[in-house]
């Protein structure tokens, strides 16, 4: 089975869109927690510090999945000083170069590093230092191995279509 160069970053990123669009709803959810937290703390005097913690849970989560797909739809902060006036091939060649050379290894230092971090939350069963707070630290802390692993994806993916740019061939519908 041959499978064409140009649509593996083409099915990466389709699947970091599905994914991040899942996570997404995290954001709705994050409202009804504040608007429930907000009646609750100002209408009855009674803000719970579950909820407190779980905003933090779930504005974390949209970023951090938020942040593979920032790059996928290229809607990341970007420095267009220079780079607006290189030609497609010199934009090709910054992007593998950086991607490559400083943006992949801070996501692979990251993974390796935080795989630790979960596991050892989990391995505790680590929860929230408030009497009344979040239990299962650990399924925050093991966002951040997940969701740098689609971070890393993205980048993969976004390489590649690069590289079939500066060999000729423009994949990067």
């Amino acid at each position: 089975m041959n499978i064409p160069l140009a649509s593996i970053p083409k099915t990466i990123e389709q699947a970091v869109r599905s994914i991040s669009r899942f996570f997404a709803w995290a954001n709705l959810l994050l409202i009804g927690v504040i608007i429930l937290q907000v009646i609750l703390r100002k209408v009855f005097s009674n803000g719970q510090i579950a909820l407190e913690e779980l905003q933090w849970h779930l504005y974390a989560t949209a970023v951090m999945f938020g942040t593979a797909y920032a790059q996928i739809t290229n809607q990341h902060v970007r420095v267009d000083l220079f780079y607006q006036r290189f030609s497609a091939k010199t934009k090709a060649l910054v992007e593998v170069l950086g991607l490559g050379l400083l943006a992949v290894p801070f996501v692979i230092i990251v993974i390796l590093h935080s795989y630790d971090f979960a596991y050892e939350a989990w391995r505790v069963n680590e929860s929230s230092s408030a009497p009344s707070g979040l239990p299962f630290r650990w399924i925050i802390k093991g966002v951040i191995p997940v969701s740098f692993s689609l971070l890393l994806l993205s980048l993969v993916a976004q390489i590649l279509r690069q590289i079939a740019v500066l060999g000729g061939s423009h994949g990067s519908e």
